[in-house]
């Protein structure tokens, strides 16, 4: 099971100039192949005019689809770098179109794989990259009576938390890393001498650090 991966936080695009042509880099979190489609078919329409809209896109817990597209450009000059660009920089369900706007100088072969690659690399850092961590969503119900200690001892590891509910009892709902899932739950029991109400909740990625 995946548990950790980097992708980027929100949609967005960046414009490098490289002898006269214009290279816009615009980049979108993906969760399938149709969303990844539908984005580049939508840099398309909104460049219309363009001279090429290269792409590429990976997506899956293994890097199962992987595609890219030249639209025009020398075979392997343009979307094969930018694909390459994914790849080397660890990043999953992403898409990436690199706009050309042709500015009347050739590049050549290796002058296009320069200028799509970092045109790609603009991209990725308008999206802002991050790391998405997988955790366990485990509510922890228990008396009024055990919730300093309990939150004290949360604190002291690092536990993520969520909402907390204030009724007969306290629900506390807590997020450790999904690997620590089944320790968290016999720590807990240990700490509070069985008498709290332990349920496991659903997986949820939450991005790193915050």
């Amino acid at each position: 099971m995946l548990t950790t991966y980097k992708t980027v936080r929100r949609e967005g695009s960046k414009e490098i100039v490289i002898r006269k042509s214009r290279f816009i880099g615009h980049i979108r979190p993906v969760e399938t192949e149709e969303e990844a489609v539908a984005f580049i078919e939508e840099i398309k329409k909104q460049h219309w005019n363009a001279t090429h809209n290269c792409s590429a896109y990976m997506i899956g817990e293994r890097d199962e689809i992987q595609k890219q597209s030249d639209d025009g450009e020398p075979s392997g000059t343009a979307g094969k770098p930018i694909l390459e660009v994914i790849r080397n920089q660890g990043l999953k369900n992403v898409a990436i179109v690199v706009t050309r706007y042709f500015g009347g100088i050739m590049l050549g072969a290796g002058g296009l794989i320069r200028a799509y690659t970092d045109g790609a690399v603009a991209a990725i850092e308008a999206g802002d990259p991050i790391i998405r961590v997988l955790h366990r969503e485990i509510v922890v119900e228990l008396d009024y009576t055990w919730l300093g200690k309990v939150e004290n001892e949360l604190r002291n590891r690092g536990i993520r938390m969520g909402q907390t509910e204030f009724t007969d009892k306290v629900r506390l709902t807590c997020l450790p890393l999904e690997p620590e899932a089944e320790q968290f739950k016999t720590w807990m029991t240990d700490l509070t001498q069985g008498q709290s109400q332990i349920t496991e909740g659903e997986s949820i990625f939450y991005i790193e650090g915050e």
